[in-house]
């Protein structure tokens, strides 16, 4: 795998640690801060849907960074290839149907990543 894409993987890794944080463990005290466009209301009983959406992040983040430590160059590029397509995939449903942000935040980097990959 060529460095620039082992660096994109890692990135697009620690940003859904990142997420998976956030939305596990600090959903109710930074959320409301990230999504202002949402009742602060809201994020108080919605806390255990955005742990279930965090754990998702984590098992993106866990077959990326796998990806990572394959030893056989064809299998590690097949494996972070299925992985970024899952996070472009999972980026721009959420910036279709949540906030065109998430485009920039989530999908872009994949697809970034995918093409280091494939180029």
């Amino acid at each position: 795998m060529p460095l620039i894409a082992k660096i994109i993987v890692a990135l697009v890794a620690l940003m859904h640690l990142y997420i998976l944080w956030f939305e596990m463990f600090a959903w109710t005290t930074r959320g409301p801060k990230v999504f202002k466009s949402l009742d602060r209301d809201l994020f108080e009983p919605t806390k255990t849907l955005a742990a279930n959406q965090g754990l998702y992040n984590g098992f993106l983040a866990a077959g990326l960074l796998w990806s990572l430590l394959i030893g056989d160059p064809v299998w590690q590029i097949n494996v972070a290839l299925c992985f970024l397509i899952f996070v472009a995939v999972a980026g721009i449903y959420g910036a279709a149907t949540a906030e065109r942000r998430i485009f920039f935040v989530q999908a872009l980097p994949a697809l970034l990543g995918i093409a280091a990959l494939l180029i």
